[in-house]
């Protein structure tokens, strides 16, 4: 079987902004050692991985350019497509694009479905859709223009984010407001800095939770990982910022540590498992998803957001966990190229 791992590096020979050694000037002890960044030998990873498991694998990065996946997918004529496109053309929303040209075509691809890419991109439609089923979020209220002030009928803290983005962009230490007018400067800066509505969240102060799923008719909760606030120093806010995840400079980043598995009761693990399972189902995901969450100090359970097509990378947060449910590397990443191949009935030899 013929595998294409497609992805979209619009300028790939533009270095990472933070792929450089770590120097000896930082304020805090780092807690990670920062290698270079190459994220087209992260797709080739996956694309040997797929090799070595039996696939006829190859990669082809699509530089923003649909005609390039049409002239390959014509002359190799690849058997499934390994859906690894996002932010087309600098567009968050249209991820759910190319995924919706392999459905018209019905070419067999890994990963979520258009609705569920186009849904859970979309953070106040995620929550209302959850909601609706039974499964609990933080209150919100979204705010689409600029106004005198501003009543949210929210408790204090109040996280504010852009409606409209993933991967913690817009998500800063500063996100976190306490009093009215923070918030008005908060929200002012998601509405003109990101051009999109401010999502306000109640703030759940608690241990953050990721839930990996892997499947697709009869999903699977792998086990649960926690991220580990316990070092965070005072003036930042227990959150998973943009910093936290793409700055090796910024203490935040060498002070959010995974830990996997969490340590949680019986009745937590197996509650945010349901709940996990629900939300998979509720947003249309399939193949594999993390749903983020946060058990408050009460502790009860609140979905932040679903995340379709998580970030596959050896050491990033899915893989952590379905390694220690047992799946290596290669077997989850053979098992999500078998859903794909199964929903249109390709033989796997």
């Amino acid at each position: 079987m013929k595998v294409a791992v497609v992805y979209n590096e619009a300028y790939p020979e533009i270095n990472d902004e933070y792929q450089t050694q770590l120097n000896d000037n930082l304020d805090f002890k780092p807690y990670f050692e920062i290698a270079e960044h190459d994220p087209i030998a992260e797709y080739e990873a996956i694309a040997e991985a797929l090799r070595k498991s039996g696939f006829d694998a190859y990669i082809l990065n699509i530089l923003d350019d649909i005609d390039i996946f049409f002239r390959d997918y014509n002359k190799n004529k690849p058997d499934v497509i390994f859906n690894l496109v996002e932010i087309y053309k600098d567009n968050a929303k249209l991820e759910m694009s190319f995924a919706s040209i392999l459905e018209l075509l019905g070419i067999a691809y890994t990963g979520a479905p258009p609705q569920a890419l186009g849904t859970c991109q979309n953070k106040t439609l995620t929550k209302r859709i959850l909601s609706s089923v039974g499964i609990r979020t933080p209150k919100f209220k979204v705010i689409s223009k600029p106004k005198k002030d501003y009543k949210l009928g929210l408790k204090y803290p109040v996280i504010i984010k852009p409606a409209y983005e993933d991967a913690s962009v817009g998500i800063e230490n500063e996100s976190i407001v306490t009093n009215k007018e923070e918030l008005k400067n908060r929200i002012e800066h998601i509405l003109f800095e990101y051009a999109q509505p401010a999502l306000c969240e109640e703030f759940i102060d608690g241990r953050e939770l990721n839930v990996a799923v892997l499947g697709d008719k009869r999903p699977r909760v792998l086990p649960i990982s926690e991220i580990d606030f316990s070092k965070m120093p005072d003036h930042l806010y227990n959150i998973v910022s943009y910093q936290a995840k793409w700055d090796p400079y910024h203490e935040a980043y060498h002070k959010t540590i995974p830990k996997c598995p969490a340590k949680l009761s019986k009745r937590i693990a197996e509650e945010a498992g349901t709940i996990a399972k629900a939300a998979f189902r509720a947003m249309w995901c399939r193949d594999y998803a993390r749903v983020d969450m946060r058990l408050s100090k009460s502790k009860k359970l609140y979905v932040l957001e679903v995340n379709p097509n998580p970030d596959l990378t050896e050491d990033a947060g899915f893989m952590r966990s379905a390694k220690y449910a047992g799946y290596s590397y290669r077997k989850t990443l053979k098992r999500i190229v078998e859903l794909a191949a199964k929903r249109i009935k390709l033989k796997l030899n």
